[in-house]
């Protein structure tokens, strides 16, 4: 890994955790709109020093949970920013079809691997429906990774980061 890389890595770690721990009345609801998960997506521009960073981030801010295990959240919710912000690098990257689309499509896969993990471990630590969890995260990740995640990629493409 490039000094570079390591250094991205770094800040996109840093920029998820301070967002989640100073935003965490939306961050730990029922219906969370981690703001912070519109860094996910931006794998699709930054690769691998994002998909490290947006990890060890959840790991950080995790820690300051509030559910039942802290030790369920921190390990099964870097779990799930890890694959969802690898799959969104690796549709959103693919060759054929329209980059915009393939984009779009990264997004919504992060969204799903972020509300089934996530929404199936909390539903099991708090011992509420399932579907309540599903439907909550599901909701939150469609504003923060599809909505301001996607808007977040069209803007670092603009500026040519």
């Amino acid at each position: 890994m490039k000094v570079k890389d390591l250094a991205l890595a770094c800040i996109f770690a840093a920029l998820y955790a301070v967002l989640v721990i100073s935003l965490a009345v939306i961050s730990f609801q029922l219906v969370q709109v981690r703001i912070a998960d519109a860094l996910i997506p931006l794998s699709i521009v930054f690769g691998w020093p994002a998909v490290i960073g947006v990890t060890i981030g959840c790991i950080v801010s995790n820690v300051v949970s509030p559910m039942p295990s802290i030790i369920i959240d921190v390990t099964f919710g870097s779990i799930a920013n890890l694959i969802a912000s690898f799959l969104a690098w690796k549709v959103g990257r693919l060759k054929r079809g329209e980059s915009l689309v393939n984009e779009f499509l990264g997004c919504s896969a992060a969204t799903i691997v972020i509300t089934f993990v996530v929404g199936t471990y909390l539903a099991v630590i708090t011992e509420t429906e399932l579907w309540i969890w599903w439907l909550g995260i599901g909701v939150g990740s469609l504003i923060s990774i599809n909505v301001l995640g996607y808007i977040l990629i069209q803007v670092m493409k603009k500026l040519k980061l």
